[in-house]
């Protein structure tokens, strides 16, 4: 079986049809005795309903995903560049682009027969930005097969500084520390807030991911069940057909030697008759 092929079509099926499709693969690869194919969908998890709908935008507007993650590039080349008037200006756009791809996408799931709501759409635009930032979760991405949402990073999601003013002329010194000071410590709160959000934003995440892994379970489970059930039920069928099968045949053993008792009975009369 092509795992990679299979892999982009179950990664292009809405949420609720994943898991089923995902089974029947793995039970066709089984029944293959494809046992590496088997395993390796197996191991597929479905996307979240925000990834699924960042993966149908990276799908349906390759040309848009691929101008996006031309974005990120500009960014990390202006932070690693401490280029600070070309880092607000790329933040700015990277802003302005999310929303407008978010609303693209919001379109596109409904579509698709799967409308977001607005929560769901804030994740979308956690999704893009987060995208931005792990340039090996671009990969993925691009090519709608993105999993999990990837975890938000502090450098580009942190607030930027925004351009230092220029003091007016004759400012005292002892004001303009103040100011300076002043400056820090919002940039400091707001990078700790920023941070906070992560730490919650991530932990959310896991919850999750640990709710749809018990869910899948469960169903795997559920499923089973369905299976142990029918079995047992053909067993008892089995069962049921063997005893009446058993009772018919002691029916015809009783028959046959009473039959060949009274053959017996009817040799010794006529021997005695003799």
């Amino acid at each position: 079986m092509d795992v990679e092929q299979l892999t982009g079509e179950l990664y292009g099926l809405r949420p609720s049809e994943f898991t089923a499709a995902r089974d029947a693969y793995v039970a066709e690869a089984r029944r293959a005795k494809d046992t590496a194919a088997a395993k390796a969908i197996a191991a597929l998890r479905r996307p979240p309903l925000a990834v699924w709908a960042a993966n149908l935008l990276a799908r349906e507007r390759p040309q848009e995903a691929e101008r996006f993650l031309a974005l990120g590039e500009a960014l990390r080349e202006a932070h690693q560049s401490l280029d600070g008037e070309r880092l607000r200006e790329a933040v700015g756009q990277r802003h302005q682009l999310v929303a407008a791809l978010a609303r693209t996408t919001a379109g596109l799931a409904e579509e698709a027969g799967q409308p977001l709501s607005d929560p769901v759409q804030r994740e979308v635009e956690q999704i893009l930005h987060a995208v931005l930032a792990h340039p090996d979760a671009a990969g993925p991405w691009s090519a709608g097969r993105l999993a999990t949402a990837p975890e938000a990073a502090v450098d580009f999601t942190a607030v930027t500084p925004p351009a230092p003013p220029k003091p007016p002329a004759g400012r005292r010194p002892k004001e303009l520390a103040r100011a300076r000071a002043a400056a820090q410590e919002a940039r400091t709160t707001a990078t700790r807030h920023e941070r906070q959000h992560d730490t919650a934003r991530k932990a959310h995440q896991t919850a999750k991911a640990a709710a749809e892994k018990a869910a899948d379970r469960l169903r795997r489970a559920e499923h089973d069940l369905e299976e142990a059930r029918r079995a047992a039920a053909a067993a008892e069928h089995a069962a049921s057909e063997a005893d009446t099968g058993l009772r018919s045949a002691e029916r015809a053993l009783g028959e046959a030697r009473a039959a060949a008792e009274e053959a017996e009975a009817e040799v010794r009369r006529q021997e005695r008759d003799d």
